[in-house]
Order: structure tokens, then sequence, then C-alpha cells
């Protein structure tokens, strides 16, 4: 899969507002290789949680209490996606929609960015009951570390895209137009 070349993203909240992004993680995929996983905490604004947001993630208050705003992460994000501005989310209208609403929210300009959904991908290719991510890579084998936990979950999607590119039989995530929109 040479030229397979985007990131996977991941985003966790502290509240259901999309701007309230207390981690967010990529893997970076080469050549159609792992080439790399980062995650960070953020500070949301405020540092307020939900008690249920708590419950899924297990981040609290105090593990973001000194952690960077969106924008200081923001900006070592987009520096990825300088070399490689294609993203690839699982259930991309959570974790876009963040991206979009933060940026909104710290009047930052929008990058030019494509996107492609690991989820509307298994929507299409597979007929599974459920297609939530840690299902997927389960039936597939796919090894994983913490779910809900952004850099874990970004690879956990960059490995289960990698699969859907194959499965599709298609030669890159460039034919994947089933699945794809624009920042």
């Amino acid at each position: 899969m040479q030229e397979v070349n985007f990131i996977a993203i991941d985003f966790e909240t502290a509240t259901r507002r999309r701007t309230s992004i207390c981690e967010a993680g990529i893997c970076v995929v080469r050549d159609g290789k792992i080439a790399e996983t980062r995650s960070w905490l953020l500070r949301p604004e405020g540092n307020y949680y939900s008690y249920w947001n708590i419950q899924i993630h297990g981040i609290r208050p105090n593990d973001t209490a000194n952690a960077p705003e969106f924008p200081e992460i923001w900006a070592k994000i987009a520096e990825y996606l300088k070399e490689c501005p294609v993203l690839v989310a699982h259930n991309a209208a959570f974790d876009i929609g963040c991206i979009r609403h933060s940026l909104e929210f710290y009047n930052i300009e929008k990058p030019d960015i494509t996107y492609y959904c690991s989820l509307r991908a298994a929507r299409k290719l597979y007929n599974f009951d459920c297609n939530k991510l840690d299902y997927l890579c389960n039936q597939f084998e796919i090894p994983y570390g913490l779910h809900h936990r952004a850099g874990d979950d970004a690879e956990m999607c960059a490995r289960l895209f990698l699969r859907e590119i194959r499965d599709a039989a298609k030669c890159n995530h460039e034919n994947m137009d089933f699945c794809n929109g624009k920042l």
C-alpha cells in the first residue's frame, strides 16, 4: 500500500460540548505503515468535566489542570497536516465536529483538509450488527491499548482504515469516496 498516507485522529471531550477537548491523539500513516502515534492532554475551557464523560475515558480535571489549551496542541497537529492534509476518524462527524467547533471558538483559520470516516466505510463494507471501533478491531484481530484514550483510539482507527482500504480492493484512500468529506 505504497502512497497511502494519512493521519488518523481522535478526541476525547470533557463534556458534551465539541469544544471541550481534553485529549487529542494522532496516528501518522506513511506508505501504508504506522509511522508515529502521539497524544496530548488538553485543558478544556474552565477545566470543567461531566461525570458521564469521566466515566467513559477516565480523564479528570486534575489530569488537565496544567495542560495546554487547544490552540497550542492544534499548532502541533497542524505541523503534521502540512506534510499530509488527510485525516481519518472513526465517526468523523464527532471528531471533525470537534475540530470545526474548536477552530471557530478559538478564532483559528480552518485549513484545507480532506477527511475519511472509518465508521462509514465499515457500514458500507461489512455486515456486522455493531460498528464500534473496539468491536471492529476485535473482529479483525487488530491490537489496541486503552479504548477511549485518544492516542490508542487513533492508532486503532488507522489500522482499521488500512484494513478497509484493502478489503474494498482500493489501492489507496483517494478511491474511498463513499466515506470522505472536506473540513
